[in-house]
């Protein structure tokens, strides 16, 4: 028990480390590269943080436990939109732009109503050509955000060709490092404060679903939750808000479809007439709450985090 324990307070430090460091480098690369904070929150960030959904999902699958790893994912994402929105809204408020409303929104409750609707109509289970279409889905809506935003910004980029290059060139490779050096953290932060917390939570007896609701989606939520924080306060709040669309739209697309590629999973009742209902229903909230004054502040944070610690005391209990 004192080894998990120290696994789960060395993993966070290097949550916290890690959060900072991609943050920094991808503002940083962002601005380089003239796409937005919003699309890089969405694609470099958004990956990065949802690499410990990836490995536990496809380790849980190949284990035999996919109620962990449906549990993990739906878990991961009620976590997000609740918990951590909910925590860097109370920090302080969140800007929200149109493109926010117009695409990642839509895209997020699409992939969600998508997953929904494939578990309901095959016989809850996800298999290998779900998971083929899943994959595909997400290589077109990256590459339509990137060019979009590079697309916008084509006039910025012509008038900046005098640039230093070779300064641009090592400042580039400073801001890759501390991207890669951040994905490193968060994935080995995330990764540590899980085997800490899922060896007591078995410990202590509790059932799968349970364990990937809430030990394993809050262990793997923290990445979002820390680099979400470190952008608010930072006042990178497009970062912010779009990290934690984006990590909702990889963990359906990237990471279901990844694992069912591998494995097929199938899918409880439980999980998918509660938790993904759940699901569905705090991403539907999520809309109206942006559309209010097109800012997200303390009230919409108290309200998202009541919601969440109140379903996952129905969880628990």
């Amino acid at each position: 028990m004192l080894l998990d324990i120290v696994m789960l307070i060395v993993g966070l430090f290097v949550l916290i480390m890690g959060g900072d460091f991609l943050v920094r480098g991808a503002s940083s690369l962002a601005l380089r590269a003239h796409i937005s904070p919003l699309v890089v929150g969405l694609t470099v960030v958004a990956f990065g943080t949802s690499a410990p959904e990836l490995l536990i999902s496809i380790k849980a699958a190949l284990e035999g436990s996919p109620d962990m790893t449906m549990g993990n994912v739906v878990g991961s994402n009620i976590c997000n939109l609740a918990l951590v929105l909910g925590i860097t809204a109370l920090i302080g408020p969140i800007s929200v732009q149109k493109d926010s409303i117009k695409i990642d929104w839509p895209v997020t409750m699409g992939s969600s109503l998508l997953l929904y609707f494939v578990v309901k109509e095959k016989d809850a289970v996800i298999d290998s050509i779900e998971g083929v279409v899943f994959i595909l889905l997400l290589i077109v809506y990256t590459v339509y955000i990137i060019r979009k935003s590079r697309k916008e910004t084509k006039a910025l980029r012509d008038s900046e060709e005098d640039l230093d290059l070779p300064e641009v060139s090592n400042n580039l490779i400073k801001d890759s490092l501390y991207i890669i050096g951040g994905c490193a953290g968060l994935y080995f932060g995330a990764d540590w404060f899980v085997g800490g917390a899922k060896e007591m939570a078995t410990f202590l007896g509790v059932s799968e679903r349970v364990i990937g609701i809430t030990v394993l989606a809050l262990g793997t939520s923290l990445p979002e939750l820390v680099t979400a924080i470190v952008a608010s306060i930072k006042k990178e709040t497009d970062l912010a808000l779009g990290n934690l669309m984006g990590s909702n739209i990889f963990n359906i697309l990237s990471i279901l479809g990844i694992t069912s590629i591998i494995q097929d999973i199938h899918v409880s009742e439980a999980i998918i007439h509660q938790d993904m209902t759940v699901m569905l229903g705090i991403t539907l909230l999520i809309l109206p709450l942006m559309l209010y004054k097109r800012k997200m502040g303390r009230f919409s944070g108290a309200l998202l985090l009541l919601i969440y610690l109140v379903y996952t005391y129905s969880v628990i209990s």
